[in-house]
C-alpha cells in the first residue's frame, strides 16, 4: 500500500490531488491530509510516506520552512512540491533541495503523468 501525504492549506486542491492520484496509481493508497506544514512536520517520521505533496504558500509555516526543518529517517519519500507560482524563482530554489523530485504546477491535471507512482 502506497502511503501518500498531502500538505495543503486548501482543501479543495487537497480534494482534487488525492482524487487525481486515485485516477492514475492502480495500487491501493492510505492518504494523510494536512493543512498545516507545522502539523505535518510534527508527525512526518512516524507515517513514513512514499510520496509527499507540498505547497508552498501557507500560513503558519510556509513549504520553504517545512523543507528546511524536514530531516527524514529515511530516504524513501519522493517529495514533490505542488504550487500556483510559476515563478522561475521557486522552480530553481526547489532544485536546491535533494529531497525534492519534481516543481508541479497547480492544478496537478496537467502534470499527474510527472510523478513516478
Amino acid at each position: 500500500m502506497l502511503t501518500i501525504v498531502l500538505i495543503d492549506d486548501d482543501p479543495i486542491s487537497t480534494f482534487v490531488t488525492e482524487k487525481l492520484i486515485l485516477k492514475n496509481v492502480k495500487e491501493p493508497c492510505k492518504f494523510y491530509k494536512y493543512q498545516s506544514a507545522k502539523t505535518a512536520l510534527n508527525e512526518i517520521n512516524e507515517i513514513k510516506p512514499n510520496y509527499l505533496f507540498l505547497d508552498l504558500n501557507m500560513p503558519e509555516m510556509n513549504g520553504w520552512d517545512f523543507l528546511d526543518q524536514f530531516h527524514p529517517d529515511n530516504d524513501d519519500a519522493q517529495i514533490y512540491i505542488l504550487s500556483s507560482s510559476v515563478d522561475q524563482r521557486d522552480i530553481t530554489k526547489a532544485s536546491q533541495y535533494q529531497v525534492v523530485k519534481d516543481y508541479l504546477s497547480k492544478p496537478l491535471i496537467k502534470k499527474i503523468d510527472q510523478v513516478d507512482f
